[in-house]
């Protein structure tokens, strides 16, 4: 294998010893849940100090690597295929796929945290102002998948995908999340049909404007009622589903910013005046929408609620990272009520005057429907797509959202294998049992 010692880097030939001295340590000890205090003293230290070989080199030597990953950034490599490829061409740099699929087999508890190593290696590619914009940009070019799928929607105007269901009606993408028996609770599926989705809206040409609502419900507290979204998964983050790359990393740089930047797309269906192709996307609340729900709300144009509705981020209480709710959520309601909300996990019903800077419309839930409606017909307008394009440009500039997610990368990798969390939603999933 090709490693990067045939680079010449010195500082490489002391992270390779360190990577290799714990896997020595790691397979001379227990599961990480039978350890004695001790042993795992003994094994953070072991990678705390590769993670900091780890740090150094990708200081010095991000670009470097990420161009021979990328072939001088003439491939454009989404995430999942980026890690992978580290883990090849340097080899105990991040964890290669057999460590990676040894690790989704654990609990969370029982895992070593190597997604970590994901974290700090993704952190400094993100923080190059040369690589790092390549990564936005690659992340932001349609998935294979809703190439696959763009025929027969283009055809037959619905896509029935696990998580979501995609109508095309009167010119509006009806965006549907119909996890109906988890209210809407979020894992890597729903993030991958959810970038489908937003993929094949943004690629069709006979779709306007973009609508997401929550789909009526069979569990059984809200049978037969809409909700829109109760966040993460937190039974899956507890039995290990949930993924820092395919999750946690693709929600924010995939689906979430097609929303607010729009497609990256080239050749003959890329207009001459903008790489991109936008269009304007309505939100509309039903029940509550709690923690990632929540988050989504921040990059919709235009946001109605029922009168009952709740929205709340509790991620503090998890453990975990709202996303890039920290990032904006500020720019909406204030330093204040940002932190009184994400720190202390405030909950703001529909009807208090604070939910007016994060919701356009409250409406009575009979109402609902109508008001979408519309709402929908105010936003089909080219000038409507134009002033949403530099609103954004103004509100949250790309240089800034990128320092945002180099960080968030690695914080979230942290949280995500913090003893409180992992104490938080195992104690949430035994419950739930």
């Amino acid at each position: 294998m090709m490693g990067a010692a045939d680079d010449g880097t010195p500082e490489w030939p002391a992270l390779t010893e360190a990577a290799e001295q714990v896997d020595k340590t790691l397979a001379a000890l227990p599961e990480p849940t039978r350890r004695t205090p001790e042993q795992r003293e003994e094994a953070e230290a072991a990678k705390n100090r590769a993670r900091a070989l780890r740090a150094r080199f990708l200081d010095a030597h991000a670009d470097t690597v990420y161009d021979r990953l990328t072939e001088g950034r003439t491939r454009h490599l989404r995430l999942d295929e980026l890690v992978e490829a580290a883990a090849t061409a340097y080899p105990g740099l991040v964890p290669d796929a057999d460590r990676l699929a040894q690790e989704r087999s654990r609990p969370q508890a029982d895992k070593e945290g190597h997604e970590i190593d994901q974290g700090i290696f993704l952190r400094a590619v993100l923080r190059s102002p040369t690589a790092g914009p390549h990564l936005l940009d690659a992340m932001l070019r349609p998935t294979a998948r809703a190439e696959r799928l763009l025929p027969e929607f283009r055809r037959t105007g619905v896509v029935e995908l696990e998580a979501v269901r995609l109508e095309r009606r009167d010119g509006v993408a009806r965006l549907t999340m119909c996890r109906h028996d988890r209210l809407n609770a979020e894992d890597n599926q729903q993030v991958d049909d959810m970038e489908t989705a937003v993929d094949l809206a943004l690629l069709d040409p006979d779709v306007r404007v973009g609508l997401l609502r929550g789909g009526e419900m069979s569990h059984p507290r809200y049978r037969g009622k809409r909700v829109f979204s109760a966040g993460i998964n937190l039974k899956n983050l507890s039995s290990g589903d949930i993924s820092l790359v395919d999750f946690l990393l693709r929600r924010e740089l995939g689906y979430l910013h097609k929303l607010v930047r729009g497609l990256r797309v080239e050749g003959a269906d890329a207009p001459w005046h903008s790489p991109h192709v936008e269009k304007p996307w309505v939100a509309a609340v039903d029940g509550f929408a709690i923690g990632g729900g929540a988050q989504l709300l921040l990059v919709f144009d235009h946001v109605l609620a029922a009168s009952d509705a709740y929205l709340s981020l509790p991620a503090a209480k998890e453990g975990i990272i709202p996303g890039v709710a920290n990032f904006r959520f500020s720019r909406y309601v204030g330093p204040r009520l940002s932190r009184q909300v994400i720190l202390e996990g405030r909950r703001i019903w529909a009807t208090e005057p604070a939910a007016r800077l994060l919701v356009d419309e409250v409406v009575d839930p009979q109402e609902l429907d109508d008001a979408v409606e519309r709402s929908l017909a105010r936003f089909d307008g080219d000038a409507v797509l134009a002033n949403r394009r530099m609103l954004n440009l103004a509100e949250e500039p790309a240089d800034a959202f990128r320092a945002y997610m180099a960080e968030f990368a690695l914080q979230q990798a942290l949280r995500l294998y913090g003893e409180d969390v992992i104490h938080k939603v195992g104690r949430f999933a035994a419950r739930s049992a």
